[in-house]
């Protein structure tokens, strides 16, 4: 049973950091991609940024040079760190795990809430 479980999610000002925490249980973690995506109220989900697994990057414009990904295989943990956080990245942040055999399958965790105020 593929688990995905978020953690790091809260309340920041303007301009502070979070840095968001996924780890995965029930999968072989290196051989999946893992990314982050985000969904605002009342907007569409959007990719935030995503590693596959051999370690290449890839992020939306929008959190370019401010978001940085990373993973720990021997712990099966993916990290979103996320520096000078503006009001619009306030969104429910998913953890999202995808076979490199099966890319149509999508694994998801329930989501952390982020706030950012100004």
């Amino acid at each position: 049973q593929v688990q995905l479980v978020e953690s790091g999610g809260g309340l920041v000002q303007a301009g502070g950091s979070l840095r968001l925490s996924c780890a995965a249980s029930g999968i072989i973690f290196s051989i999946y991609n893992m990314g982050w995506y985000r969904q605002a109220p009342g907007k569409q989900r959007e990719l935030v940024t995503i590693m596959t697994n051999d370690e290449r990057t890839s992020y939306a414009d929008s959190v370019k040079g401010r978001f940085t990904i990373s993973r720990d295989n021997a712990k099966n943990t993916v990290i979103l760190q996320m520096n000078s956080l503006k009001p619009e990245d306030t969104a429910v942040y998913y953890c999202n795990a995808q076979p490199i055999l099966r890319p149509w399958v999508n694994y998801w965790g329930k989501g952390t809430l982020v706030t950012v105020s100004s």
